[in-house]
């Protein structure tokens, strides 16, 4: 009798996403790839050029550069891009508040603001799905969307008129104006990113590894010492050993303590927390409980 043909839960969660990226080229025109240099994007541009090997990565990325980055990001993302040939488009929130497009926001930061520069990028370029490296398990406003998520010609999300996905069957259809946000890593947790970054042998920025680092206690949370966050009232810098779980503006995300200094031990040290990175580290979403589905809302990714 032939042995019982078995598929990893790692393979099933690639495969699935494979699966998802191939539909997208077939169904729709002009695709692109959120890509900001942090672990999930670039777990989906390592699924891309498995997807569609041994041809070329058939879209571009782009990011959504607010000015408020941490630089061994954007080093990275320069030579991830340059090692693949790709095509970068930036949309960029400094050209935007100097256009008026937008306006800096009263605290300083920039996360908000974000959705109009996305939202005119796609409209400037004509994109009709664009992928993101959302996960279900990050946030609750995110544990309830499709992986084909539609948004309306204003690039806004209503919850309550989403497609049925029944049996991996993914409808893209949509009008001029109208686009679909696509999420490959839908089913997969943080712990299932960091296996498959061992896994591949994925390089990462320096700042997803322990490190010694300058920082301010602020909300309960690590924040780093740089030219978008100095200390305030009584508030006194210290240096701690730490680590960044997840990518986003330097004014807004905080680090955690950590002596996790290789991919072995982050994966032992995610397996035994118990919050969700967006919910240890970043600021923008304690604004109230409805804070991310409120910018969803908006156009946000």
């Amino acid at each position: 009798m032939p042995p019982a043909y078995r598929v990893s839960h790692l393979a099933a969660l690639e495969a699935e996403s494979i699966f998802v990226m191939r539909e997208v080229v077939a169904e729709l025109e002009r695709p692109v790839l959120l890509f900001s240099g942090g672990k999930d994007s670039i777990v989906m541009l390592r699924l891309a050029e498995k997807a569609f090997a041994p041809a070329r990565i058939p879209f571009p990325v782009m990011h959504v550069d607010t000015g408020h980055n941490f630089p061994e990001v954007l080093q990275y993302r320069d030579r991830r891009v340059a090692e693949l040939g790709l095509q970068l488009v930036v949309a960029s929130v400094p050209e935007a508040l100097e256009s008026g497009l937008v306006v800096e926001s009263g605290d300083g930061t920039r996360n908000r603001i974000q959705t109009p520069v996305l939202l005119d990028a796609v409209e400037k370029y004509r994109f009709d799905a664009l992928f993101g490296g959302a996960r279900r398990d990050e946030e609750k406003a995110r544990a309830k969307e499709r992986v084909f998520s539609f948004r309306d010609e204003f690039g806004q999300w209503d919850p309550k008129n989403q497609r049925p996905e029944l049996w991996g069957l993914y409808n893209g259809r949509h009008h001029a104006g109208e686009s679909i946000r696509v999420f490959p890593l839908s089913n997969w947790t943080e712990l299932d990113v960091w296996h498959y970054i061992a896994q591949e042998g994925l390089d990462l920025p320096s700042i997803y590894y322990a490190h010694e680092r300058q920082v301010i206690s602020r909300d309960g949370m690590l924040y780093a010492v740089n030219q978008f966050i100095q200390p305030r009232g009584t508030e006194q810098p210290f240096t701690a050993k730490v680590r960044y779980r997840t990518v986003g503006d330097a004014s807004c995300t905080a680090a955690v303590e950590s002596s996790a200094d290789t991919v072995e031990k982050v994966i032992d040290e995610v397996a035994a927390t118990r919050i969700t990175e967006r919910g240890a580290t970043r600021g923008d979403d304690r604004v109230s409980e409805a804070a991310m589905e409120d910018r969803k809302r908006e156009g946000y990714f």
